[in-house]
């Protein structure tokens, strides 16, 4: 018998990095918080290889899916400096759940896929602890994922999350750019800071003034409480769905837009038809702090705070002028800050793509 292979250790798959038994560990804790999600229409349990969902058909005559997936971005470079890991996952579900409604769409249930280099329990069930509080905002069920270690993809300490969410919605009530019309209002709903957009610009106008994260942030924050500045940073999206639900049920709207990535001048005019502008009177939108803050110390123009941030406007709702007063209304009740953005207003050509006219 070769002496070298008796010698020879017994390698398993611990060695190579990743831990099945944290993984069970991750597991039971989480069953629990994952519970508190269900909602009508859940089968099953945590567990399965697939998530099943019975669909509410009994109220659509014409039911639409829609199905939206996005990440946290390197805000996560945030969490893990200032190691506060239990709100990240609500901005996780907040980017997904935010998109779908956009359609007018209801969710119904979501699913996670955290990555790291190794498992460390604690930190996995803190961020997920947070995406099971994005779900009960959202009203949509955490109905599986994945954890996967990758040694040597990741950095020890190091994570990145990825959400799926699935809505639905009567194909009679699907909102779209065709139903927007000239003269429309155009409200916002304040954001709670930059949600989960340009941080890669925020860490760098960090970095060039030196600024602590621990320090307190010298402004009002666009929450109540003494913040630090990465708290105030750290602040988690606001999940508008289930106050847009509300809006949908009693009047008629023309058109959402979740201010995410490419700030109001990207997306806005992504649920516009064309021969269109929309146009926006800063006078009567106050910036908030934390944006001023970061044009001013990172010399930003205008054009690029815009089309970087949402600079305190987080969703927009386009609809018609008469149905103002009531929607200001039922968003008031519901929790919302609004403000009155501008209008829907005509080109002189039909057939040219709409843009955002900051005035």
């Amino acid at each position: 018998m070769n002496d070298s292979k008796l010698n020879k250790h017994s390698l398993n798959y611990r060695d190579s990095g990743v831990n099945i038994t944290a993984g069970d560990e991750l597991v039971k804790r989480i069953k629990p918080l994952v519970k508190r999600t269900d909602r009508p229409g859940v089968i099953g349990s945590l567990g399965g290889f697939g998530a099943l969902f019975e669909l509410p058909i009994d109220r659509f005559k014409q039911p639409i899916l829609v199905s939206g997936t996005d990440g946290v971005g390197t805000k996560l470079t945030l969490a893990g400096m200032m190691n506060q890991h239990d709100t990240i996952g609500i901005d996780l579900v907040a980017m997904c759940v935010n998109d779908i409604i956009v359609s007018g769409a209801e969710p119904l249930y979501f699913l996670d896929y955290f990555a790291s280099g190794k498992l460390h329990v604690d930190q996995a069930e803190a961020v997920i602890k947070g995406i099971t509080e994005g779900c009960l905002q959202a009203g949509c069920a955490l109905t599986g994922g994945e954890t996967a270690e990758l040694p040597g993809m990741y950095a020890d300490g190091d994570y990145d999350l990825a959400g799926f969410a699935v809505g639905i919605v009567e194909k009679d009530h699907m909102l779209s750019p065709e139903n927007v019309s000239v003269g429309d209002t155009i409200l916002g709903l304040q954001s709670s800071g930059p949600h989960s957009n340009g941080y890669s610009l925020i860490r760098k106008i960090l970095e060039l003034n030196q600024s602590d994260l621990n320090q307190p942030f010298p402004y009002q924050a666009s929450v109540t409480g003494n913040h630090t500045f990465g708290q105030a940073l750290l602040e988690p999206t606001r999940i508008y769905v289930k106050s847009i639900l509300t809006l949908l049920s009693r009047i008629s709207v023309s058109a959402l837009c979740h201010i995410t990535g490419g700030g109001l001048l990207e997306n806005l005019p992504r649920v516009l038809p064309n021969g269109v502008d929309a146009r926006i009177s800063l006078a009567d939108w106050p910036l908030t702090d934390i944006f001023k803050w970061l044009q001013d110390k990172g010399n930003v123009e205008q054009n690029e705070l815009f089309r970087t941030f949402n600079c305190g406007i987080g969703m927009t709702i386009c609809l018609p002028s008469s149905q103002v007063d009531q929607a200001l209304d039922i968003l008031s009740t519901a929790g919302e800050t609004v403000h009155v953005l501008g209008e829907v207003v005509a080109k002189n050509h039909l057939h040219e793509s709409p843009k955002v006219q900051l005035v």
